[in-house]
């Protein structure tokens, strides 16, 4: 209730006066407007950002309104094309503060324990979709009406206090904001109110909108109550008479609330929100009743808060839930208002009526290929030992051994993770993968499902019966990753009672294996890392004692059994325990003693060595069974005396399972491979197989009856459909295969390859036919057409290429190029042929187009634009109808299936499909039929034929031809759905049969593929709605005619289904359709609930999610790979002349004789194409379709552009006889990443400098230099042990990867080089132990690779959805490491089987409290802590144990690109130049508040501002001192302490364009392009002085000669590019003086011999003669005018040397390739032109504009010699007489010199190059010697004027070289 003095309302504006500002605040672009429409001011609140134009109430943070009512109103317009963003901070009854937003922004809704977002989304009703989010060009002023009390009560079950503040952000017009209890309705007045004697309070006259006599309020104005409070709300209210083009819809909730709430009568009714109706007369359409879902599904979910010690357990009420899910819709002339919510569950009391919106089943599976769940170590005997059960993904799966028939367990949507069946064979016990785990309980004789309920843990990896079936024990991890095992009593389960769960117990030791005694069910065992323990259960308690392990404590234990007894025989209560380690031991554990009674020590045969690793054993009365990481299983006695038989299988193996009659080994591997070994007659036999990586395609035979598919583990297998047992098995060495089909009519099949290769393959001699190497790209298709007289083939770079197929040789017949859509990912349905192979139809050439050919000349015939002005849609996959040629069907990105005529181009029908459910675009399309009756198809039995849809979610969709038809009317389409059976993939394709040019009859079958699973399906329904069937990811579906009964086919990653059709037969529909669709129904087990499972113990999900949950670490030794990137490379260079082309543009077709050339067969020689790519796995990456955008973070590294080549080989000089030595780097790159390290135990320091990793000692200041990147480095990370140091490259114009060198750091040598990201690595992190490195590629890379430091070898490449930021090892736990991108943190978790590491990854979403913000950086803190920084300035803190965020607080104003941590101190630095040190003890005891936690409890210490942004950091232990590095290219020394920061090492940041010394080389100076002029010592190279120029470069310096008579006062000239020039005095460090003496840039300067004078000359080829003493230009010499002037330089020569006078002979050098040489005397102003020198430029490239300097220089040792170098017709040194007036000498040089500089000591020349090297030059001996070390052109090259040292420069590198004498 309000207060008084808020009552009946309160206009919040007018009492806070928020037009005086004192009371309330602004920020940005907020100003005070007239409205026309309402006829008053109103504010304006615009501007880019939102967060930085608002309105506040009231002023600050600390102050709140306590404004109670219960109803907020906001009266507002949002900006037309713009974005706006309402904050309310709301206080709960118990002083919690809850952030409620709504905003357009927001894409759906979000919630957490403190924030609430509410999508604001703007809908237009045209085709396509503009400025979508965005409000519409008329949006109109709207009355906002929130209830605070029901949105906080029905989202966060909280009690509405108060509200605290308000904050309207940009961009909206607002007129005012009002609180009330009173629900008031805009839309009636007082009058009419009265009149009609309504209930409805209007609103007061100062909260109303003007509206014209005679029209109706909602004509002008939108009202939006939210939530509602109508209980006649419907799922869906849409009004047709509606012409506006754009809908505003505030989505809600898309799922149920985390808690369970009992809501009374009224609530309920208003958790449907209202509706209010544009025009009041107008009619609703009649509802239907909603759909009933299980409460098993329901409670489920939220048994979290009711159940305790989170054992729930569902129970069997026969209560239903209702989805109270809503739509309420407004409608006027320009705008649609439409709310989306899901309420609470409601409990129903009748669901009778109801049953109908069940779905019955339509598919009964039949057979299955494949073997392994979440691993493939669960396969188990039955009692009669007749029968094996294994788990195929998420089916379990029953063979009778004798006769091949396979029983099914259906239900679970995951993989299944653990098995367990009963000693009798009565119930069986089955958990998924999918977290939290869901375990069932099956009646095993008759496959029902008896109970369904969740698990405590979030994985299950172990379950375990007890001899009678009472007592159910399960293993397995909870959210926080520690060790959970429960016990469940099942003895009532089988009478009709519940699953009652008996004792939880969490664990800190590790459990791999946990066993139930048989003869005593009260007494288990479990083993694991270094332990053994023993258990009991008592009542409900569950307690365990370890067993005295000895000197064998330190085994890691794999498997455990119990021996044998016979049944008449007395024994203890615990018989021996047998216990099995991964290094060979056996261990005899007494039970009674609890201890060891002996060990036994396997060794493989005649091997002396270690023992051998035992993965699995199994114990019957007489021997023991063990299997071995070897691929051995061995069978020893008791006594383990000596080996009784081997049996060697192709890889680890994973478990062994002795038979009932102990006469049968069973025995499963990490290959998938299923089979048993046949004690007596000593033969194995082979149960199961599959393939051991994703499956690509597949394709059927008709007449043989058999099967193919590729697979990414690069084999071809065929298969017999009769039996499924492998015929043929062809393996690819070199490149994975990607699609494939059978020839009809000969026994071949032909195959396409990833590199462009075709070959064919003899299904007689088992031979390759032929091979094709016509293409460039991977093999996207491959079809043949029905009669077998021609093979098409199509790749991803747009080539078609047709095949003659009259013989076994198969000629290339033509090649067309650019036809086809080029798409970089493999695609089965790119091609279609007509069912009389007379029309061939692809999409192509672009993606918006399809093309219908002739299939024998391949004559275009028509094309079709699918897109059009108003759509962007694009044809994704074609087929050609079931009954008719003339028919096309095409699936499109919009989904839409579109069937056009295939002769006129005409569209016959088309169906969307975008309204039933969560749809998604139609990657592929298949039909099927055989003859059709008017418009609608026929199989002929006379059902109706359809067409099957797979998406890229999980569920493809069966679709009849009436339904095409009919959904051009129904609005939408009635289309009822089946939910699937088994989904946890993306659906992604079809294929189509190999033989089709029979018609397809009732008894053709459907074959789709997954990258999961392999399942035929039937033939087409006889409904006229869609069926829905739950099957993993399909890359391909086809309908392969064979005789018998139809049984479509579904293909996965290791496994084939066949499920044969149920016939059913339903009424099509006819009318129109009278109601609102239902929404698509959860996931529900229909063939339990077909064999009389009770509807409430059904698991029904509220969503499919492929995506893992992020606290789920799953169990060791099962298989959690993230992501098989896909292969690299293309074909190489076309060296024939039908050369195709690359680039689009229109088709061009080259026709080749039937000679077959071209062709090669296999093993002949090799042909024109060659292949440039490098040898892969399945596992690598695939060609990227486009360069990606990068990423708007300052964290990605960028090569800065170079535009020079490497050189290709370079001469090292001898050892010993170098004229040059690498002294120091001046210089830190700031363009890298992370590029710097320093421990500061043992002193190691090392940094980047371009290519160069440089190792300096910090008190001495001695470097060493490592060199051998090829190109600029990115990023460094040294070992935990300071061992190894890692550095990687960018990959440039010559390397194909980029280099990633590991250096040895005591040795100071590269001990290794590795490779396999293709762009740049953005990150480097050693294990905790060293063991692993793993790299992270850039944004165009997007590749995780993992590193074995043992072998150096690639253990996991893993591709990335998106560019991660950074990345980081948890420092307590090697198997565990995280990324941190846009949107989400990303956990990976290591899983090893035996030498086999692949990795699992979760992802958990950024906090709601971050808004929008990317996560840019992470460091680990104290246990289970990590800390991770944002892009907009915050730090938030994560408890990776459970995997939740709990912290977050305001650490910057920008991106926060650093964080690093030790003990209670947390350094964060970022772009905005500031670092920050933070006091975060107190965060690890905020973990364990949750909600609670509060940041006040962090603080910050001390702050400091650098030059740059931060991109390195290393700290003490103490954090109280440290090295940080910025993009300045500045490294900085660090004192907490002090609060002080010292530059350690600085550079220029940009190009330095010059180097000067001084007369005594004590100094040196630089100049660059950042308008700094640096002075350093040039004995340590530390600066000393900097002098900086703001907004200008320095393009030249001089230093001032030493016959100026005073040392002291030395002074540098500087030229600047405003045409300025500066003198500095370094004494003084001050500037002098400052002159204009040129209106262009200064490009070259020179000081006179007595230091009087300065010569200067500009870009415009003028030099000036200035005197900085009055500071006057007194000559302007324009000799060279209209050439820049590159050189002046000045020396001493006799007064009458060279015949003419003056002590000062200088020469001036412009880039037209001309030199003067002048001879002057300043004192009396004379100067004369002493020689002109003109070299010629080559005709050929005289107008190419990439000339090299002109550059020229006095000779050091002989005054007399002028040296030039420049472009010219040979690549020379000329040394040029000035008395002799002609070139004397000249010196060849490998190429064009880009820098100069003769030794003033020795006659050597240093040259620079443009190839990164530099060349020394002994001008006595004429030899050359080359060096490297630079990243870019050397384009500066200084001797000091010793000739001791050598500068050389390339951009803003500067390496000083020592000269040795020789």
């Amino acid at each position: 209730m309000a207060e008084a003095w808020q009552h009946p309302f309160l206009n919040v504006f007018r009492y806070f006066r928020v037009n005086e500002w004192k009371r309330s605040s602004k920020e940005g672009d907020v100003a005070v407007v007239m409205d026309k429409t309402l006829k008053g001011s109103v504010y304006l609140i615009r501007g880019s950002v939102s967060a930085n134009n608002y309105l506040q109430l009231p002023r600050t943070s600390t102050q709140s309104l306590g404004l109670t009512g219960r109803y907020l109103y906001v009266l507002f317009r949002p900006l037309p094309a713009k974005r706006f963003v309402i904050h309310l901070d709301v206080t709960t009854q118990d002083s919690q503060v809850i952030r409620v937003s709504f905003s357009n922004f927001f894409k759906e809704f979000k919630s957490s324990a403190t924030w609430l977002q509410f999508p604001f989304v703007f809908e237009t009703r045209t085709p396509r979709r503009v400025l979508a989010g965005m409000a519409p060009p008329g949006a109109c002023w709207t009355f906002l009406q929130l209830d605070l009390h029901d949105i906080l009560l029905i989202y966060l079950s909280r009690c509405y206090g108060h509200l605290k503040s308000v904050k309207l952000c940009a961009n909206l017009l607002v007129k005012n904001l009002y609180t009330s209890d009173l629900n008031f309705d805009p839309g009636i007045t007082v009058s009419k109110a009265q009149g009609a004697k309504l209930p409805i309070i209007p609103v007061p006259r100062e909260m109303a909108f003007p509206v014209p006599k005679g029209e109706s309020w909602h004509d002008h104005y939108i009202h939006i109550r939210f939530p509602s409070d109508s209980p006649q709300a419907t799922s869906e209210l849409v009004w047709t008479n509606s012409s506006s083009p754009a809908a505003v819809i505030l989505e809600s909730v898309p799922q149920l609330p985390a808690h369970q709430v009992t809501l009374s009568k009224p609530l309920q009714y208003r958790m449907s929100p209202a509706i209010q109706m544009p025009r009041p007369q107008t009619s609703c359409p009649a509802l239907s009743a909603p759909r009933v879902l299980s409460e098993a599904s329901q409670s489920c979910q939220h048994s979290e808060g009711s159940c305790p010690a989170d054992l729930s357990v569902c129970s069997r009420d026969s209560s239903a839930w209702v989805e109270a899910s809503a739509v309420h819709t407004v409608v006027r002339d320009s705008q649609r208002l439409t709310h989306k919510s899901t309420g609470m569950p409601v409990a129903l009391e009748d669901t009778g009526s109801h049953k109908h919106f069940l779905p019955d089943p339509v598919l009964r599976l039949k057979r299955i290929i494949g073997f392994g769940g979440h691993s493939t170590k669960w396969a188990l005997w039955t009692k009669d030992g007749a029968a094996v059960v294994y788990p195929c993904h998420a089916v379990i799966v029953v063979l009778h051994i004798s006769t091949g028939e396979q029983r099914f367990f259906l239900g679970h949507t995951d993989k299944v993770s653990a098995l367990a069946l009963d000693r009798n064979s009565l119930l069986l016990a089955s958990a998924q993968v999918q977290p939290p785990s869901v375990v069932r309980l099956w009646d095993f004789p008759s496959g029902r499902c008896l109970s369904l309920f969740r698990s405590p843990m979030y994985a299950v990896c172990s379950l375990s019966f007890s001899s009678s079936g009472a007592l159910l024990c399960g293993v397995g991890r909870d959210h926080q990753g520690r060790t959970v095992v429960v016990a469940w009593g099942t003895e009532q389960v089988s009478l009709g009672g519940e699953v009652v769960a008996l004792s939880k117990v969490h664990a800190d030791f590790d459990v791999q294996t946990f066993r139930v005694s048989l003869l005593d069910e009260t007494r288990m065992a479990s083993c694991g890392q270094g332990s053994i323990r023993l258990w009991r259960l008592r009542g409900r308690t569950l307690r365990s004692c370890p067993v005295d392990l000895g000197e064998h404590c330190g085994l890691e234990f794999s498997d455990l059994a119990f021996a044998q007894a016979l049944d008449s025989c007395q024994v203890p209560s615990i018989p021996t325990l047998y216990v099995c380690s991964r290094n060979g031991h056996i261990l005899e554990v007494d039970p009674q003693r609890m201890a060891v009674r002996c060990t036994h020590h396997l060794l493989p045969t005649g091997d002396p060595g270690p023992g051998i690793t035992i993965n699995s054993l199994s114990v019957s009365l007489t021997a023991c069974a063990v299997g071995c990481e070897d691929g051995y299983l061995r069978l020893w006695p008791l006594d383990f005396s000596s080996v009784l038989l081997e049996a060697e299988h192709e890889g680890p193996i994973s478990s062994v399972c002795i038979s009932p009659n102990g006469l049968c080994v069973l025995s499963t591997t990490s290959s998938s491979h299923l089979g048993f070994l046949d004690i007596p007659s000593r033969e194995y036999t082979v149960l199961a197989c599959s393939h051991m990586a994703p499956v690509l395609a597949l394709s059927t035979e008709q007449s043989r009856g058999q099967l193919a598919t590729v697979s990414m583990d690069h084999t071809v297998r065929i298969w017999d459909l009769a039996t499924l047992r492998q015929l043929y098995d062809f393996t690819s060495c070199d490149e994975a295969p990607c699609a494939i089909t059978f020839h009809p009519t000969w026994p071949a099949v032909f195959c396409g390859f990833r590199r462009g290769a075709i070959r064919a393959f003899s299904l007689e001699s088992t031979g390759v036919l032929v091979e094709h190497t016509c293409h460039q790209g991977a093999i996207i298709d491959l079809l043949v057409t029905p009669d077998g007289n021609f093979l098409f083939s199509s790749c991803c770079q747009g080539s078609l290429v047709q095949y003659s197929c009259s013989n076994s040789q198969c000629h290339v017949l033509r090649v067309a190029a650019n036809v086809v859509f080029q798409d970089a990912q493999p695609h089965p349905n790119t091609l279609a042929v007509s069912r009389d192979s007379r029309l061939l139809a692809f999409v192509g050439p672009s993606k918006c187009t399809v093309t219908v050919m002739d299939s024998a000349s391949l004559n275009e015939l028509l094309r079709v634009s699918i897109g059009t002005l108003d759509s962007l849609d694009s044809a994704v996959a074609i087929c050609f109808g079931p009954t008719s040629p003339g028919h096309l069907l095409v699936s499109t990105s919009s989904n839409k299936v579109m069937v056009l005529d295939a002769v006129s181009g005409r569209t016959v029908r088309e169906v969307s499909l975008g309204t039933v459910g969560h749809w998604h675009v139609l990657p592929s399309l298949c039909s099927c039929s055989s003859s059709s009756c008017g418009g609608c198809s026929y199989t002929e039995e006379g059902r109706p034929a359809g067409y099957l849809l797979p998406t890229t979610g999980c569920i493809p969709r069966m679709f009849c031809c009436s339904c095409l038809v009919s959904a051009l009317w129904l609005a939408p389409p009635l289309l009822s759905t089946r939910m699937p059976l088994f989904c946890w993939r993306p659906l992604t394709g079809l294929l189509r049969s190999g033989n089709t040019q029979h018609s397809l009859t009732p008894a053709a079958r459907c074959t789709s593929v997954t990258q999961s699973l392999c399942m035929l399906w039937p033939s087409p329904l006889t409904s006229s709605r869609s069926s829905v069937w739950g099957m993993p990811s399909s890359c391909g579906m086809s309908w392969p005619p064979l005789r018998g009964k139809c049984l479509p086919l579904t293909v996965s990653h290791l496994g084939l289904l066949l499920v044969p059709l149920i016939p059913f037969s339903l009424p099509l529909v006819t009318k129109a359709f009278q109601g609102p669709p239902q929404p698509m129904m959860p996931l529900e087990d229909v063939t339990s609930q077909a064999r009389g499972l009770p509807l409430q113990q059904i698991s029904m999900p509220s969503h499919i999610s492929t995506q893992p949950d992020p606290h789920f670490r799953p169990p060791e030794g099962t298989d959690g790979t993230f992501s098989a990137s896909e292969e690299e490379g293309c074909c190489g260079e076309i060296h024939s002349p039908t050369e195709l082309l690359k680039s689009p543009g229109p088709p061009v077709f080259v026709e080749k004789e039937p000679s077959g050339a071209g062709d090669k067969a296999w093993g002949a020689a090799s042909s024109s194409w060659q292949y440039h790519g490098h040898p892969s796995t399945w596992s690598t990456r695939e060609i990227k379709a486009q360069i990606p955008t990068r990423p708007d973070s300052y964290k990605h590294f960028t090569a800065r552009y170079k535009a020079f080549m490497q050189a290709k080989n370079i001469s090292c000089p001898p050892a010993g006889g170098e004229q040059l030595r690498l002294k120091t780097v001046v210089g830190y790159s700031g363009n890298g990443r992370a590029n710097m390290v320093w421990r500061p135990d043992t002193g190691f320091f090392a940094y980047t400098c371009g290519r160069l990793v440089v190792v300096e000692d910090l008190h001495s200041g001695a470097q060493q230099h490592w060199l051998g990147h090829p190109e600029e480095i990115s990023t460094l990370a040294l070992s935990h042990n300071a061992q190894v140091l890692a550095s990687a490259s960018c990959c440039g114009s010559d390397a194909a990867l980029c280099q990633i060198r590991l250096w040895d750091v005591p040795g100071c040598l590269c001990q290794q080089l590795i490779s396999h990201h293709d762009s740049a690595v953005q990150a480097l992190a050693f294990s905790p132990d060293d063991t692993f490195l793993v790299t992270l590629g850039d944004y165009r890379d997007l590749t995780l690779a993992l590193w074995s430091m043992a072998t150096y070898e690639l253990v996991s490449a893993n591709r990335l959805p998106e560019p991660m930021h950074g990345v980081a090892f948890n420092p307590w736990d090697a198997g565990e490491l995280i990324c941190v991108g846009p949107g989400a943190i990303t956990f990976w978790f290591l899983q090893q089987h035996g030498a086999d590491i692949s990795l699992q990854v979760h992802q958990e979403p950024v906090p709601e409290e971050m808004g929008l913000a990317e996560l840019t950086s992470l460091c680990y803190g104290a246990a289970r802590l990590l800390y991770c920084g944002s892009s907009t300035g915050q730090v938030c803190v994560w408890d990776t144990g459970a995997g939740r965020c709990f912290l977050v607080w305001e650490a910057d104003d920008g991106e926060i690109g650093l964080l690093v941590c030790s003990g209670s101190r947390l350094v964060s630095g970022s772009n905005t130049r500031r670092l920050r040190l933070w006091a975060v003890g107190a965060v690890p005891e905020l973990q364990y508040k949750g909600s609670s936690a509060r940041s006040t409890s962090v603080f910050m210490e001390r702050e400091l501002t650098l030059d740059g942004a931060i991109v390195s950091a290393s700290f003490d232990s103490g954090m109280d001192m440290g090295v940080v590095g910025t993009t300045a290219g500045t490294l900085w020394y660090i004192s907490w302490t002090e609060g002080t920061s010292t530059r350690l090492i600085s550079g220029h940041r940009s190009k330095v364009n010059e180097v000067v010394f001084s007369p005594d080389e004590s100094y040196c100076a630089t100049c660059g392009e950042d308008g700094s002029v640096r002075v350093w010592s040039l004995a340590s190279m530390e600066l000393v002085v900097q002098f900086q120029v703001l907004n200008q470069s320095c393009l030249c310096l001089a230093w001032s000669p030493p016959s100026c008579g005073h040392p002291e006062q030395q002074q540098v000239v500087a030229g600047y590019s405003d045409g300025t020039l500066r003198v500095f005095s370094i004494s003084r460090t001050a500037m002098e003086l400052k002159m204009h003496p040129h209106r262009s840039a200064l490009t070259a300067i020179a000081f006179s011999t007595d230091g009087q004078t300065i010569l200067s000359g500009d870009k415009d080829g003028l030099v000036a003669v200035s005197r900085p003493r009055v500071g006057m230009t007194f000559r302007v010499l324009r000799d060279h005018q209209g050439a820049p002037i590159s050189v002046i330089q000045s020396t001493y020569k006799e007064y009458v040397d060279l015949g003419v006078e003056g002590e000062d002979l200088w020469l001036a050098v412009s880039e037209d390739q001309r030199v003067s040489v002048w001879a002057s005397n300043w004192p009396e102003n004379h100067c004369k032109l002493l020689d002109w020198l003109s070299f010629p430029v080559p005709a050929a490239l005289e107008t190419s504009g990439l000339l090299p300097p002109s550059l020229a220089t006095f000779c050091p040792w002989d005054l007399a010699l002028l040296v030039y170098v420049g472009f010219g017709t040979h690549e020379e040194v000329a040394f040029y007489s000035l008395r002799q007036k002609q070139v004397v000498e000249k010196i060849m040089l490998p190429s064009c010199a880009m820098s100069l500089s003769l030794s003033p000591g020795a006659h050597l020349m240093a040259v620079g190059f443009s190839e990164c090297t530099l060349s020394m030059v002994d001008c006595t001996l004429g030899t050359t010697q080359e060096f490297a070390g630079h990243d870019d052109v050397v384009h500066l090259c200084r001797f000091t004027p010793s000739g001791r040292l050598l500068f050389t420069v390339a951009h803003s590198e500067i390496l000083v070289w020592e000269v040795l004498s020789p």
